[in-house]
C-alpha cells in the first residue's frame, strides 16, 4: 500500500468530461449532473483501507447534502486485472452491501483519472455550478478514527460553495492508496 497525497490541481480548473458506466447499469457523463449546484468527484476503489474507513462518511455526507443540490460521484480507475477486488462486478457488490447513495463509475481505460490528475484513493474534487474546481482536499482530519474528527473539511467546503462564499485557498491534500495504474 503506497501512501500518496493528492496533486492539488489548481483552483478554477474546469471539470473534465467523461462517459463512464455505473454499477446501476446506466452511463454517466458530466452532463448527467448538470442540474446540480455542487458536484463532488471522488476517485475511489473497493480494496483501499483509506476508502474503506471513510466510505460511510461519504455516504452520510451525500445523504445530508443531497437536498441542497449536491451530487457525489465515485469513480474507480484501478487496474482490475491486477486488483480483482476492484473489478466492475466487485464494485456492484460493494455498492449494494454498503448502500451507496451516489453513482459509482468504472474508468476501465484510466483516461478519466489521468485527465483529472488523480493519484490516490480517495482523491476528491468539488465543483460549483459552473464546474470550476473550488475544493480539492481531504474529507476530514482523521481518516482512521471518525470519533476523533475535529474538522470536516469536505462538508465545510460544500457549505461554503452552497452559500456562494469564497473557500480558503489553504486546502489540505487528501491521502490514500495510489491508483493502481496499468502497466506498472
Amino acid at each position: 500500500m503506497a501512501l500518496m497525497h493528492s496533486t492539488m490541481v489548481p483552483i478554477g480548473t474546469p471539470a473534465v468530461s467523461f462517459n463512464l458506466p455505473g454499477v446501476d447499469g446506466k452511463m454517466y457523463s458530466l452532463d448527467s449532473f448538470s442540474e446540480k449546484n455542487v458536484l463532488v468527484v471522488i476517485f475511489m476503489c473497493n480494496h483501499c483501507p483509506y476508502v474503506k474507513e471513510v466510505l460511510q462518511r461519504l455516504i452520510d455526507l451525500q445523504a445530508e447534502s443531497k437536498g441542497l443540490g449536491v451530487q457525489f460521484v465515485g469513480i474507480n480507475s484501478n487496474d482490475a486485472e491486477k486488483y480483482p477486488d476492484d473489478s466492475f462486478e466487485s464494485m456492484k457488490k460493494i455498492a449494494k452491501e454498503k448502500g451507496l447513495n451516489f453513482p459509482y463509475l468504472f474508468d476501465a481505460t484510466q483516461e478519466t483519472a489521468k485527465a483529472y490528475d488523480a493519484v490516490c484513493t480517495p482523491d476528491i474534487y468539488a465543483y460549483g455550478s459552473e464546474r470550476k474546481l473550488l475544493y480539492r482536499g481531504r474529507i476530514d482530519d482523521n481518516w482512521e478514527h471518525e470519533e476523533k474528527v475535529t474538522q470536516r473539511n469536505l462538508k465545510e467546503a460544500i457549505d461554503l460553495i452552497i452559500a456562494g462564499k469564497e473557500l480558503p485557498s489553504d486546502q489540505i491534500p487528501s491521502m490514500g492508496c495510489s491508483i493502481k495504474w496499468k502497466g506498472n
